[in-house]
């Protein structure tokens, strides 16, 4: 209308709020959980009440040039479909659990040893027990203690190492009609959860800390489990953290909850109709 050429046209948009405080927050994140991508910030972010979407937190990723070191993967193998192990899952809290070792040493080069246990399902650090040496008499100790304060699980899983194997072990849970499901020799991705679970382990903690001791290596692992259990946002779980996941589970997943609801409705059905 007034003769100016649209191609000259320009849109200025308004003054955006600045990224200051969020880039100052993604980059103080970012070094405090060095192993996190840009979708595990954004989560923690959320936990620290801010409203923000994950593709504005790698936008300011990428232009500050943060990263995370990628880790080496092995090459897969297929495994055995057909076996037993491999086929039951976790269908509800304390379904399955699952256990295996990691080795470390302190800074006097003697050996640490770590027992890790883990709830499938809800994907909990149950305990991780820490010591020079853990034997099968060690691992029955830590068995009874979880047992007495979480309860008894229907199956749990584990390689074929001597610990695991052992008379007193298979005694021990045999007593409480818990089953065990041993995976194939040299298949580890038959028992993937503690798998994936033990390199998180080792990348966020046993390769940036050096332990001068056996107890200071239990304060910093227990810090480290109670981290990631109540506030380290897990990808499986659609960014929720382990115990927000196992809080929301409902009991009556379990058959034998069912069961017992079942039970009791039909009473009461056959009370209402003896009272009609």
């Amino acid at each position: 209308m007034i003769g100016q050429p649209r191609a000259s046209q320009r849109y200025k948009s308004q003054q955006q709020p600045t990224n200051t405080a969020l880039t100052s927050k993604i980059i103080e994140l970012a070094k405090e959980h060095q192993s996190y991508g840009y979708r595990f910030i954004t989560a923690k972010l959320r936990q620290h009440g801010w409203r923000v979407n994950h593709k504005r937190v790698q936008r300011i990723w990428r232009k500050e040039a943060l990263q995370v070191p990628h880790r080496r993967k092995g090459r897969k193998t297929k495994g055995n479909s057909d076996n037993s192990c491999s086929v039951q899952k976790a269908d509800y809290k304390d379904h399955v659990w699952t256990y295996d070792f990691v080795s470390d040493q302190s800074e006097d080069g003697r050996s640490l040893k770590f027992l890790t246990v883990l709830d499938e399902f809800t994907r909990e650090s149950l305990t991780i027990e820490v010591g020079r040496s853990i034997k099968s008499g060690d691992v029955v100790e830590t068995l009874e203690y979880l047992f007495a304060v979480r309860g008894v699980p229907g199956f749990i899983r584990s390689d074929n190492g001597p610990e695991f194997v052992a008379s007193a072990i298979k005694k021990k849970l045999g007593k409480k009609n818990v089953e065990t499901l041993y995976i194939e020799k040299g298949q580890p991705w038959e028992n993937g959860f503690i798998e994936s679970f033990n390199g998180k382990f080792r990348d966020e903690v046993l390769n940036r800390e050096l332990f001068y001791s056996v107890k200071e290596a239990k304060v910093i692992v227990e810090q480290w489990r109670m981290e990631y259990n109540n506030h380290r946002p897990h990808s499986g779980l659609d960014y929720a953290t382990p115990a927000e996941f196992a809080a929301s589970c409902i009991a009556s997943a379990s058959p034998t909850a069912q069961l017992q609801q079942y039970t009791t409705d039909e009473k009461d059905n056959s009370l209402t109709v003896a009272g009609t």
